[in-house]
């Protein structure tokens, strides 16, 4: 085992791996043939750190609800929130499974999920797909048309994908990032370009399959209407990536940054699966016409991945389209905030150069003592959900995880390094 002189020492060898990891899209799967978790009885999987039911916020229960209707674990609504009370459901972190959830982050076993390999590695990571917009699972939607489109998902738009991906190489993420961030995405919130990049990519072969007209027919319009497909291929590709770089257990960089509603929690390689937590803060930013902040639900979601990895609201200088849509100003404020965080990170990566930033790479690798020490928190790009469940998006902007989680892992560090504190 490799032992590192000094932290920064160790810190560059877990960016080092974040620079080096390659993620692939292999496969679009069901949930439970890659997680065996959900072979055991009756388990969902939520962001964020660990939480019981009585916890959840009510999107985050409304999605639940949601995911027992589709599985088929209860007929209406007051049963299966009564199976949820019981206790009798498990609910785990999709971090502790190798993925990622957004939002809710609510997986249950029969729901496909993409497949992401970090060919440098060689780990997998996995996330569900995103649902398009309106009333979905992901803002605790869990009506009759949500429970359809997840069945459909299941059914058509899961196996299609599947198929295609057979039928061509492995497609290689990077590639797919390098351009689209040259075209104005940042991977959080703006994930436009990417989508049609994946669409360009994936059209040609699915056009090809040997299945009926009317399901390419439907898949290629999805995903030429989801404009926010890309986001679950960059959250199983970070992830991914964090992943491999975690197998270093020393340091003070953050592998992993996520909500679930009621706390914030972050991961730091040294300490390897312990999270951190604190209270989670409510998004700023700008709400869609006839809501406010009275209406917004806490943050919620793993999407928080994508900042961990150096995207999202770290290259948002990337994205100037998106700036005002998260409320932050315009150019200006899009620059401040990325400068920043190069005051936070260990590096930048080279393999994503960014435009309208002199081609300077985003940044990488956040250390947790530059921003205890700093006193700069990661801005994360985020959706706003309404506070009731079902009613979905009404607004986007930015929110900034409690310093209390960067101390805490700080601290925790310094004890097993065996620093002596009050």
């Amino acid at each position: 085992m490799v032992v590192y002189k000094t932290i920064d020492e160790a810190n560059q060898a877990v960016v080092n791996k974040m620079i080096a990891g390659s993620p692939f899209l292999l496969d679009v799967v069901p949930a439970h043939t890659v997680i065996d978790e959900f072979n055991h009885g009756k388990l969902l999987l939520h962001a964020g750190p660990p939480i019981t039911f009585d916890k959840m916020i009510d999107p985050v229960q409304g999605a639940c609800i949601g995911a027992a209707l589709f599985e088929g674990w209860a007929d209406n609504e007051d049963d299966a929130r009564q199976l949820l009370e019981s206790g009798e459901v498990q609910l785990m972190p999709c971090h502790h499974v190798n993925a990622v959830g957004p939002m809710g982050g609510i997986t249950s076993a029969h729901m496909p999920l993409l497949v992401v390999e970090n060919q440098t590695d060689g780990n997998r990571a996995y996330c569900t797909m995103n649902e398009g917009i309106g009333a979905v699972l992901r803002f605790g939607a869990n009506g009759p048309e949500v429970i359809e489109r997840l069945k459909w998902m299941r059914d058509v738009l899961g196996p299609v994908l599947s198929l295609a991906l057979q039928n061509r190489e492995p497609l290689n993420v990077n590639v797919l990032v390098t351009k689209a961030i040259a075209m104005g995405d940042e991977f959080h919130q703006r994930n436009i370009a990417a989508s049609l990049a994946f669409l360009k990519e994936m059209a040609p072969t699915i056009v090809g399959l040997d299945i009926e007209e009317d399901k390419k027919q439907a898949v290629i319009q999805f995903l030429a209407d989801t404009d926010q497909f890309f986001l679950n291929v960059m959250m199983a590709s970070a992830k991914s990536v964090m992943d491999g770089a975690r197998q270093i257990q020393e340091g003070t960089i953050v592998t992993a940054m996520c909500r679930n509603g009621y706390e914030f929690g972050i991961r730091i390689a040294g300490m390897g699966d312990e999270w951190f937590t604190g209270p989670v803060n409510t998004p700023k930013g700008l709400y869609f016409s006839g809501f406010s902040e009275e209406d917004a639900s806490p943050d919620m979601g793993d999407s928080a991945i994508t900042e961990t990895f150096g995207v999202g609201g770290f290259a948002m200088i990337a994205a100037p389209a998106v700036t005002r849509f998260v409320g932050t100003g315009g150019f200006d404020d899009a620059l401040r905030i990325s400068n920043d965080m190069t005051e936070i990170t260990t590096t930048a990566n080279p393999n994503f150069p960014i435009p309208t930033w002199d081609f300077q790479g985003i940044s990488t690798g956040i250390d947790a003592r530059k921003v205890v020490e700093t006193g700069i928190l990661p801005v994360i790009n985020t959706g706003i959900a309404n506070k009731r469940a079902g009613l979905g998006q009404i607004g986007a902007g930015t929110v900034t995880p409690p310093m209390e989680c960067f101390e805490k892992a700080v601290l925790a560090y310094a004890k097993k390094l065996g620093f002596k504190g009050e």
